[in-house]
């Protein structure tokens, strides 16, 4: 039996052992045979001893690959594909699954030499940085170069070689990169988890939808997939104006040799000596004792502000009277 296609008008389909079909799918023969036991293939012809595959066999398990690639489990690439098999239909389904899987941003990805990599952070060679961003998936190996890197999105490269130039340890922005990412996952959770409540449930509320729901669905996802960049990007602009101010106006408030004071310091209580209370009570009386030290300190005060003007300014003030 040949593992070739179909050349001849007479034949209609290509015939494969196995080991063969094994060999044009890139599947192993333990996974096709696991495929089988779980309804995933159909039932391969028995001829003789042997079981005979055809190409609606290498179809099939094409399929299988590309869902799996796609982020499906088998339980549900095995709905799906009993949907085509009873005639429902698989097209706007697998259109859905390309458009739900496509890029979610108009960014580029770009290739990066580590030479150009190591010059953007300072010329020296850092193995475990490159490891880390390797792990975080801000750079990708490229099959069969060693020297070379994919970068998914040059946008948050540059970012991090910006804060790497502005002081910014390297652990750090990794750091921060995981802390972030993390919570912008929770926010992209808590859309779909909107969108699916408020807007796709009526079409996706039987399992698989049908052909014309999922191609309508499909169509939702174009027009509402700016809509989650969209209002973060406004809701982060509005939190990093307000918290910005916060921020600059607690910074500019702390005392610091070249920080003007903004906020007054609370006063600080000085013991008089007990005659000169009783000296000023006498005066002024006893419910106005208080305010008349005060008054007299903030005179005192203003007064030595204008000696240290006016050196030759008349000594002796009502303080050094009550002193």
């Amino acid at each position: 039996m040949s593992a070739d296609g179909p050349s001849a008008a007479g034949r209609t389909s290509a015939e494969y052992r196995i080991e063969d079909l094994a060999h044009a799918s890139g599947a192993t023969v333990r996974t096709i045979r696991a495929y089988q036991d779980r309804g995933l293939l159909p039932t391969p012809e028995r001829r003789g001893r042997a079981n005979v595959y055809r190409d609606t066999h290498l179809a099939r398990l094409r399929q299988i690959a590309d869902l799996l690639d796609r982020g499906y489990t088998l339980a549900s690439i095995k709905e799906l594909l009993e949907a085509w098999d009873t005639g429902r239909g698989l097209g706007g389904v697998l259109g859905l699954v390309a458009e739900v899987h496509g890029p979610w941003t108009d960014e580029r990805s770009d290739r990066l030499t580590r030479a150009e990599l190591e010059a953007k952070f300072g010329g020296r060679p850092d193995d475990e940085a490159v490891a880390e961003a390797l792990e975080l998936g801000v750079l990708e190996r490229i099959p069969g170069r060693d020297d070379e890197f994919l970068v998914p999105s040059p946008q948050e490269l540059t970012v991090a070689v910006e804060l790497y130039g502005a002081g910014v340890p390297l652990s750090a922005i990794s750091g921060h990169l995981r802390e972030l990412r993390s919570q912008v996952e929770q926010i992209a959770s808590r859309f779909l988890e909107f969108t699916t409540e408020h807007v796709f449930a009526r079409y996706l509320g039987h399992r698989p939808p049908t052909d014309a729901d999922a191609a309508e669905a499909a169509s939702m996802v174009r027009r509402l997939r700016p809509l989650a960049q969209q209002t973060v990007d406004a809701e982060l602009a509005r939190a990093m104006r307000t918290f910005a101010t916060r921020h600059l106006e607690q910074h500019l408030s702390a005392e610091g040799p070249f920080t003007p004071r903004l906020v007054e310091p609370p006063p600080v209580p000085v013991a008089l000596p007990a005659r000169t209370i009783s000296a000023v009570e006498s005066l002024v009386g006893r419910k106005d004792t208080a305010s008349f030290i005060a008054a007299a300190t903030e005179r005192e005060v203003q007064t030595r502000a204008l000696d240290a003007l006016a050196p030759s300014s008349p000594k002796g003030t009502i303080v050094d009277q009550m002193g």
